[in-house]
């Protein structure tokens, strides 16, 4: 509501929702215009020229800040590089709410991980290397996806934390892990596997590595501002999976740029909604939607090549050709498959004018990301430059 003298008005829910399709600063003049309206029945007081002085104060905040939309298919770091922005340019640390409810991901990363490897070993039909493991299988496969959404304490976790410890060191769990391109599985699990001692340890706190590991599929719409050397910028996280991207058009107003995420190592994978879609191939079909909409003909479009770590490990051992024909450099080079991937993307474009900038990172390594988006920063700024300096 605002209210001057015996003035006032309302805004209603619907009101505010129809103004905000057209941006923050279209709520702002509607403001300044009911201001002004309110004030053509008597002169205005200084409460009056306070608060005018205030919306425009606001509004030429609003129009210095930098925007960014984070876009890619599920699982390519979006959700990973919000929480390296939050390391690097916003507090450093976590807040104890945030940590005990990572705390409790963690524990269902682990066991929902686990889940996966033994129902795959036993399709794969991979054959213990202890038998004698096999009784031990239905106290990991007992928890539900219910179970897990719900949450997982520490009573429950440091039950079956041993056992999952124990499988990890059997040759068959390892086995089916190196195949794990051919079922869906995080990333982060082996990390979480490999520390299973230290997060089972009752006074287990989880440091900034185990939140940038730990994993969550976003659901809608997040925001995140950071004050960077004086210049608000305005992270928009949205969910990547298909039936998420429908809410990517709520966000593409007052865009400046978008970092366009693409996870590298996964060109011998398929993706989670129809398991037939080769992963790089959807994230291309959605990157090319993305560049040649006419709504980004002003937006710089930033193509990050993340997951670089993995692609090192996977190149030597998945042979890129396998998955696409058109592949004619040296397979077991890891630098002949990145500009491989970032031709694919590049090629997409239609408005070949337009500056093309792209970036190899690992989301999870905060000075890789610090680097990157120094770099990033400094382009989007300079793209922008004219803009700013007309505040």
């Amino acid at each position: 509501m605002l209210s001057v003298d015996n003035f006032s008005i309302s805004f209603t829910e619907i009101e505010i929702s129809k103004l905000e399709v057209n941006g923050p600063d279209a709520v702002l003049l509607e403001c300044l215009r009911l201001f002004n309206m309110i004030c053509c029945f008597g002169k205005k007081d200084e409460r009056t020229k306070t608060i005018e002085k205030e919306l425009h104060k606001e509004r030429k905040i609003m129009r210095r800040q930098i925007n960014l939309l984070l876009l890619g298919s599920g699982e390519s770091g979006k959700s990973t590089f919000v929480k390296q922005m939050h390391i690097i340019h916003g507090a450093g640390e976590f807040t104890a709410d945030e940590v005990r409810a990572y705390r409790q991901q963690i524990y269902q990363n682990a066991i929902s991980a686990m889940r996966v490897l033994l129902d795959a070993r036993n399709k794969l039909g991979i054959a213990w290397e202890d038998p004698k493991r096999q009784v031990e299988v239905e106290k990991v496969m007992r928890f539900t996806v219910g179970d897990l959404l719900k949450g997982i304490d520490f009573t429950t976790f440091v039950e079956v934390a041993p056992i999952i410890s124990d499988f990890w060191n059997d040759a068959a769990i390892r086995k089916t892990y190196e195949q794990r391109n051919l079922f869906q599985i995080s990333d982060s699990c082996q990390y979480f596997f490999e520390h299973i001692p230290r997060i089972a340890m009752p006074d287990f706190y989880p440091t900034n590595r185990d939140i940038l590991f730990c994993r969550k599929a976003t659901r809608g719409i997040s925001e995140h501002i950071f004050e960077i050397n004086k210049i608000p910028f305005r992270f928009i996280d949205v969910g990547g999976q298909r039936s998420q991207r429908q809410k990517w058009f709520q966000c593409f107003t007052d865009i400046t740029s978008i970092l366009f995420m693409v996870a590298s190592n996964e060109y011998d994978q398929v993706i989670l909604e129809d398991r037939r879609t080769n992963r790089v191939v959807e994230s291309r079909s959605v990157f090319e939607t993305i560049v040649n909409n006419r709504a980004f003909s002003n937006v710089s479009i930033i193509l990050f090549m993340n997951k670089n770590d993995l692609l090192q490990e996977k190149v030597p051992k998945s042979d890129i050709r396998q998955y696409f024909t058109d592949f004619t450099g040296d397979h077991t080079l890891v630098r002949d498959v990145q500009f491989f991937l970032v031709d694919k993307f590049e090629a997409s474009r239609r408005d070949r004018a337009r500056p093309f900038f792209y970036h190899f990172t690992t989301a999870v390594d905060t000075e890789n990301i610090r680097r990157v988006f120094r770099d990033v920063r400094e382009s989007i700024l300079e793209q922008n430059l004219k803009t700013l300096m007309m505040q």
